[in-house]
């Protein structure tokens, strides 16, 4: 008998987050029966005599499970998500959330997917000390200005909150690591691109370094009317942010504009580290925000298919086939090179790694009988071969995603 299917869709695209949950029945319940860790906060001491400061002035913070046994000395490192600000009145806005002041942030947060703590749920990185680092910059953890308008001022300072937060990370173990992984969810995952390589270049002598991007390969595409919305979005976080100067140099020299290195597929050229690409060919963000963003339908002829795949033609079908396509185009170039893995299926998600049911669960998505858990602890280990690429949509019935059955 074929397992009931439950299915759920949440959007916050104001916000620039969007989140989708989606699960088989008993996913769902093994969720429910799992004992959830819950790791406290800490603001980082010191952090505002460098200007390492959130949005509206506050202390930045992350959260640390400490690691044991033979897991003590690797350090799994996880930028938080959620979208980016650009211009005073988006980041003003955003400084009066938890995605841009500490003071409101949950104190607790819940640790799951990659950074759990059971070797049942999470058999390569369970026992290494796991680290969150909250989001709260508006820039990928990559600005350094700040905006002001009488006696209200706007931080952006997501570089000096990375170099913040890694001082006092040294201090507690991870100068003294052997294996560390570098990653991040969406906004956070971009953010891998851009720190991945001062990383290793502090850690050189003393420990492995690589890092993984979970839903950060964000794409410079054009939407569906021929405008390239994603493109001007991002120039505007650069420029805002004053991002231009920690960028990836190489990638810098190497383009004309240097808002183009703020694209993942311009910036792994540069990039030294062994990388891994954990993806959705179609990924909802991209989807609804970048490819299919509401400029682009302005007679809402989208939107019935966006809430659910039932409800698009076969002329919208093939249309998504097309940002499929760019993805991949914009990973060939690095198709077979043995530091990179890749994790592509033709899922209608966005960020995977964090949630147990994706990451690694019996019935999570699988390319060739393998899960993302099991495939990035391959590329991670150099256990073998770490590239998979999904046929194209609805190939794929292990899927967590919107389409009906």
């Amino acid at each position: 008998m074929a397992r009931r299917r439950v299915r759920t869709w949440a959007a916050a695209v104001a916000t620039g987050v969007l989140v989708v949950v989606v699960a088989t029945a008993s996913a769902a319940a093994a969720a429910g029966a799992e004992e959830k860790l819950m790791v406290e906060m800490t603001l980082v001491p010191g952090a505002a005599s460098t200007g390492a400061v959130c949005l509206d002035g506050s202390p930045p913070a992350y959260h640390l499970h400490q690691g044991s046994g033979a897991g003590a000395r690797g350090w799994l490192l996880q930028f938080e998500g959620g979208g980016w600000c650009n211009g005073a009145r988006s980041c003003a806005q955003r400084a009066r959330t938890s995605l841009g002041s500490s003071s409101l942030m949950n104190k607790l947060d819940t640790f799951s997917g990659l950074l759990s703590n059971d070797p049942a749920m999470n058999p390569d990185f369970y026992n290494w000390n796991r680290v969150k680092m909250r989001y709260c910059d508006g820039g990928s953890f990559t600005g350094n200005s700040e905006f002001r308008n009488g006696s209200s001022v706007i931080y952006m300072r997501g570089q000096r909150i990375w170099d913040a937060i890694i001082t006092d990370l040294f201090q507690k173990g991870l100068a003294k690591a052997e294996k560390v992984l570098l990653s991040g969810c969406s906004a956070g995952g971009l953010a891998t691109f851009f720190h991945c390589d001062d990383l290793e270049e502090r850690l050189r002598g003393t420990a492995m370094v690589k890092c993984m991007s979970d839903a950060g390969f964000f794409l410079d595409v054009d939407d569906i009317s021929g405008r390239n919305t994603v493109r001007s979005f991002f120039n505007g976080v650069v420029d805002f942010q004053g991002v231009q100067k920690n960028l990836n140099k190489n990638c810098s020299d190497s383009t004309v504009k240097s808002y183009q290195c703020f694209f993942p597929q311009y910036a792994l050229r540069s990039i030294r580290a062994p990388y891994f690409i954990l993806n959705s060919a179609y990924d909802v963000y991209q989807f609804f925000q970048n490819f299919v963003p509401r400029s682009s339908d302005p007679r809402g002829q989208w939107s019935r298919c966006k809430v659910a795949l039932s409800a698009c033609n076969s002329s919208q079908i093939a249309t998504l086939q097309g940002l499929r396509s760019a993805m991949l185009m914009a990973l060939k170039p690095f198709e077979g090179e043995s530091k990179v893995g890749m994790f592509i299926n033709s899922c209608f998600s966005h960020c995977q790694s964090e949630s147990q049911d994706t990451w690694f669960a019996p019935n999570s998505p699988r390319l060739h009988d393998k899960t993302i858990a099991k495939l990035v602890g391959d590329w991670f280990f150099e256990r073998g071969a770490a590239q998979e690429v999904d046929c194209p949509y609805p190939c794929d019935s292990t899927c967590h995603n919107i389409i009906p059955f």
